[in-house]
């Protein structure tokens, strides 16, 4: 599989910077069910504990000591497509839900919360979610320092970390969006 240059990776910021603010759509989403194992389903559950279900996220770490601020991972699809060159490649990112939906620091700073769907909830979380070794095996070492850039990092490319604080089903296709607290989430999101 060929891999996109610097120049192919810069020609497509504009792109991925136009990805819609505070309102957005699950496109993909990718459970993990052992190391290395991926599988894409269109409709899933998020729960508390355990974060996506039938993910290895709380059985992967040593001691049973999950981090539930990394309990989730989100990339950007617009990010995903420019890095990855054809969609079958999407789910290599390690990522459980990909979003269209501009993720930068500053639109989506830790401790916003999201609803996704009629019931789920997720809240951003600090820890950075930077690109490492497989993904750079993945996609090229190009992609690795393209998302790790200055501009990739303030627009988080290579992802943002949450965790579920309002568990529900979520489907491919659903809206994401930062709810009015005001509302319940479905009232929020219509």
């Amino acid at each position: 599989m060929s891999h996109r240059s610097p120049e192919e990776l810069a020609a497509g910021l504009d792109e991925v910077a136009r990805s819609p603010v505070g309102v957005g759509t699950l496109e993909l989403i990718v459970r993990r069910p052992a190391v290395e194992q991926r599988e894409v389903v269109d409709t899933a559950e998020l729960d508390l504990e355990i974060g996506l279900v039938g993910d290895n996220w709380s059985t992967r770490h040593p001691g049973g000591k999950a981090d539930l601020d990394r309990q989730l991972t989100l990339i950007n699809a617009r990010a995903v497509a420019l890095v990855a060159v054809d969609p079958d490649r999407w789910p290599l990112a390690g990522d459980q839900l990909y979003v269209d939906l501009h993720l930068g620091g500053v639109e989506l700073p830790a401790g916003t919360r999201l609803a996704i769907g009629d019931t789920a909830v997720i809240e951003v979380t600090a820890p950075p979610h930077t690109g490492c070794a497989k993904f750079s095996a993945r996609f090229g070492v190009d992609a690795l320092r393209f998302v790790n850039s200055p501009a990739g990092r303030a627009l988080n490319l290579r992802g943002i970390n949450a965790r579920v604080v309002t568990p529900g089903t979520i489907r491919r296709g659903d809206k994401v969006a930062v709810p009015d607290a005001s509302l319940p989430v479905a009232d929020a999101l219509t």
